[in-house]
């Protein structure tokens, strides 16, 4: 299991090292640091970049920044099907089989839609793998174009779900989606959101079509991690700011290419904090966390989801102090190293940061995209030989 570990996180390593080589040697990107960050970004699926003006890189850059976002999506799925002990083979040829599909419908229907074949290829590889590079300075805002933006809000909903359920459901056999209790919550989660987030900003947009747009647009593209924007969330109503921010902690479903904590384990928590309730009640009580609609009683899962939010929390505070102590404000370090942690992006803005932030960074999105337990126990591995 050691080496399994060393072996994810050194290939993943050597990979964005790689990937930094034509961003650096092109001159696109002449800070070696910058390149390396770049990189790691697009491979972590993460979306926060150090370009200024991105329109202004060579085409064949800009393709190859999308690329490592399509790459950096595969690799993660590969890693989860790893999990799948029977019928391995044919799981990871049914993930590629609908990741490659995915990408392909949207790009025809965004070329459909109006955008040329080159910006619906790359807002296509950076959608079904959840990163969000775009090749516009103002990201989707760029084409003012509704049916763009609904349906990049359709494929990145569908990014952020287990593909193997999405491979279910058009199958036919969509009543193992329904039954599945992290797709429902996910599913509830965002429509709450999106109606919560709407009726904030009506007053601003003044049309509820826009209002709604704008809403379903941010918050799948927040929970989904993907990290598209198309418009300065900054300056909604705080409530509407509050929804994103909260989205940012729960993350997409488990066997997507997203990042973040995880609808799953929130609901593992959520439910196991209901029979911490109920027990104080019943002291003598057996309660079950009922998932899929089965009972189940595996406390290995509590422990885990319980274990991995106190790692997620312990490295996110350590990095927003490390980020704070470049002389960012507090607020501003807290959702930097959330984004990153949290594979989000959301366009991040980081060429102001010192090289030893970005190298921290750089290591955070790596240990986020990982679901953190390879680089800590990596890590541990290493204190202990010492």
């Amino acid at each position: 299991m050691k080496k399994q570990f060393s072996l994810v996180f050194f290939t993943l390593l050597a990979v964005c090292f790689l990937g930094a080589l034509p961003f650096y040697f092109s001159g696109s990107i002449p800070n070696f640091t910058d390149a390396v960050f770049e990189s790691v970004s697009g491979f972590t699926t993460t979306g926060a970049t150090v370009l200024r003006n991105i329109e202004a890189m060579p085409t064949v850059i800009l393709f190859w920044r999308s690329l490592t976002q399509w790459l950096g999506g595969i690799g993660i799925l590969l890693v989860s099907a790893g999990s799948f002990r029977a019928q391995k083979k044919d799981i990871i040829r049914i993930l590629l089989s609908i990741y490659a599909v995915l990408t392909a419908l949207q790009f025809i229907l965004l070329s459909a839609f109006g955008m040329n074949w080159f910006d619906a290829l790359t807002h296509s590889m950076s959608t079904i793998s959840t990163g969000g590079f775009s090749i516009r300075n103002s990201g989707i805002a760029y084409y003012n174009n509704a049916a763009v933006e609904w349906v990049c809000v359709f494929f990145m909903f569908l990014s952020g779900i287990n593909l193997l359920l999405v491979w279910l459901f058009f199958s036919g056999r969509a009543h193992s989606v329904i039954r599945n209790t992290e797709t429902k919550v996910y599913a509830v989660i965002t429509l709450i959101s999106a109606a919560i987030v709407a009726t904030a900003i009506l007053p601003q947009t003044a049309s509820l079509t826009k209002a709604t747009r704008q809403a379903f647009f941010h918050v799948t593209s927040t929970i989904s991690t993907c990290g598209f924007f198309n418009e300065d969330y900054s300056f909604w109503h705080p409530a509407a700011q509050g929804v994103i921010f909260f989205l940012l902690l729960t993350g997409g479903c488990s066997g997507s290419s997203a990042g973040g904590i995880k609808v799953i384990r929130h609901v593992i928590l959520s439910k196991q904090m209901r029979n911490e309730s109920k027990r104080f009640i019943y002291p003598r009580g057996i309660f079950d966390i009922p998932l899929d609609g089965k009972k189940s009683g595996n406390k290995k899962a509590v422990h885990s989801a319980a274990g991995f939010i106190f790692l997620y929390f312990l490295i996110l505070f350590f990095t927003a102090i490390l980020i704070s102590s470049s002389g960012m404000e507090v607020f501003d370090s807290f959702k930097t190293a959330l984004v990153c942690l949290g594979n989000t992006g959301l366009g991040l803005p980081s060429a102001d940061f010192p090289a030893y932030v970005k190298w921290w960074l750089c290591l955070v999105m790596i240990a986020g995209r990982l679901e953190l337990w390879t680089v800590a126990a990596l890590l541990t591995g290493i204190f202990r030989r010492r």
